[in-house]
């Protein structure tokens, strides 16, 4: 049982940043994909970054150049750093772990979720 643990969510203004945090403690992270992805009620869940065990990234259409996806191996740790947060990006944001494969195709193992509301 992969246990998955974010961090960093919160209220922000528009135009703001916020940084987002997950943590994998016991698993061999560095052979892992990494991602994120959002959701709001009564939408489907939608990707908004992954990170391949190789480093590679992939963005959602709407945070491209806004959000930077990365992850230290050594913390077993990923991050998303949000920059010019928009009221459309209030959402739940899940980190999930798993093959690049899984991943990158909304699948894997899943945290709880973190809120974040962009808000005046």
């Amino acid at each position: 049982q992969v246990h998955l643990v974010e961090s960093g969510g919160g209220l922000v203004q528009p135009g703001g940043s916020l940084r987002l945090s997950c943590a994998a403690p016991g698993i061999i992270f560095s052979i892992n994909a990494m991602g994120w992805y959002r959701q709001t009620a009564g939408k489907e869940r939608e990707l908004v970054a992954v990170i391949r065990s190789d480093g590679g990234t992939i963005y959602g259409d709407s945070v491209q150049g806004r959000f930077t996806i990365s992850r230290d191996n050594d913390k077993n740790t990923a991050y998303l750093d949000m920059n010019r947060l928009r009221p459309e990006d209030t959402a739940v944001y899940y980190c999930c772990t798993g093959s690049n494969y899984h991943v990158s195709n909304g699948f894997g193992s899943w945290g709880q979720g973190t809120q974040v509301t962009v808000s005046s």
